[in-house]
């Protein structure tokens, strides 16, 4: 019986532990692609008309510097239109946004999520003969040349694609770093490494631009998941519309100060890929059998990644059950269980730290002040696996407000 139930562990284990070594091995592959160059826009003629559009729930007090830096872009402004629509509100967002110099659309009926607002305002305008939409979150900053990088995307043949997203305050807390962190890895090893191989980058949920006709051929913005960014991203994969990568446009958006707030916001992230996951895996497996293709391939891979995350704490339990089980005594098999629990989660963390140090000084955002946030960060990725996992058994379906208070400037854009 002993020997039986060793079998069975050491089977587990041995299958979870290839699954993990694999997924791995795959997002590897795709950060050392990360150092190829992405495709060059060149320079194109100012042409694109665009939209752009603010979801904005009682953000009074940070719309401004948002308004202030589209109002400044190195564009035409005859070509560009800036449409805030608040919803839910209970400051005066829409004053601010009007006597700020925006134009406002306001919703007139309570929404639940980010993809309901804007697919009335996408309705209410489809109109106006827009080629393109842009979209922003209300506490963010734009550089100057967004527009421009992204007319050079579209005007290269790009009918989705997503910015930089980059930090406006990395220095403010611990956990406003590691948000910090985090982006600028995704930025780097997930959109950069996927331009590495020509695949899909992923909608990121604010500073990505979306053409009108692909919104068409896609129905609309038809989004019915509280992520209403990696639905947009499946959407476009599906239809065959590649996101496209372009670093050059950046955006500066406002990180969690708090534990709490950073929960919130990812327990959110987290229930809307089980939702998309739902939703669309099975779209997406049938494709990639009929049609083949990297990219739907890839895409799967993303949708998966909670499941990853499941594979990923199996494998670390059975495991060190499996070295538990060679003791002798209650003593040494807890001793032996202990051991491979520590050693694979110091494994865990020195990757995952040399990782994020490499990523700061290639992205040339090392600081001293991210010392702590470095040091910790680890910690900080460890801290999703109970969100995942709570998100199994109770998902978010409602689009729960983050209230931003502070009209912070990034310091990049005040040297």
């Amino acid at each position: 019986m002993e020997r039986l139930l060793l079998s069975a562990i050491l089977t587990l284990a041995g299958i979870s532990g290839l699954a993990v070594a694999l997924w791995g091995g795959y997002y590897l592959l795709t950060g050392f692609m990360s150092w190829r160059k992405p495709v060059d826009c060149g320079w194109h003629p100012a042409r694109t008309r665009f939209a752009i559009l603010v979801a904005a729930r009682n953000e009074e007090l940070v719309i401004g510097p948002l308004i202030n830096s589209l109002l400044m872009q190195d564009y035409p402004q005859e070509l560009y239109d800036i449409w805030v629509i608040p919803n839910n509100c209970v400051d005066n967002t829409a004053l601010a946004a009007r006597n700020f110099g925006a134009r406002v659309l306001e919703c007139p009926f309570p929404v639940r999520s980010k993809g309901e607002v804007l697919r009335f305002a996408y309705n209410r305008l489809r109109g106006r003969e827009y080629d393109a939409w842009c979209v922003f979150d209300a506490d963010n900053v734009v550089d100057s040349r967004f527009l421009t990088e992204m007319n050079n995307a579209y005007m290269s043949g790009a009918r989705a694609a997503q910015g930089y997203r980059d930090s406006k305050n990395p220095y403010d807390t611990l956990i406003s770093g590691c948000c910090s962190i985090y982006y600028w890895m995704m930025d780097r090893f997930h959109n950069g490494g996927k331009a590495g191989m020509d695949l899909s980058a992923m909608i990121g949920g604010t500073g990505f631009m979306i053409s009108s006709k692909a919104l068409e051929e896609l129905g609309g913005w038809n989004s019915s998941t509280i992520s209403e960014d990696l639905e947009l991203t499946a959407q476009c994969v599906l239809a065959g519309e590649k996101v496209w990568w372009v670093p050059k446009a950046v955006t500066y958006d406002e990180q969690p100060l708090t534990y709490e707030e950073s929960v919130k916001q990812r327990r959110r992230w987290s229930s809307g890929t089980l939702q998309v996951a739902q939703a669309y895996l099975s779209r997406v497996g049938s494709s990639v059998c009929r049609e083949g293709g990297g990219r739907l391939a890839d895409l799967g891979f993303t949708l998966m990644i909670p499941a990853y995350q499941v594979a990923a704490v199996a494998n670390l339990l059975l495991s060190s059950l499996a070295a538990a089980l060679f003791g002798q005594t209650v003593g040494q098999a807890l001793a032996a269980f202990l051991g491979a629990l520590v050693f694979n989660l110091g494994l865990t963390a020195l990757g995952s730290t040399l990782a994020a140090g490499l990523v700061l000084a290639v992205e040339g955002k090392w600081d001293r002040r991210l010392w702590k946030a470095l040091a910790l960060y680890w910690l900080f990725l460890l801290s999703w696996i109970p969100i995942t996992f709570g998100s199994f058994v109770k998902k978010t379906t409602v689009w729960e407000e983050i209230r931003h208070t502070r009209a912070t400037i990034p310091e990049a854009l005040t040297r």
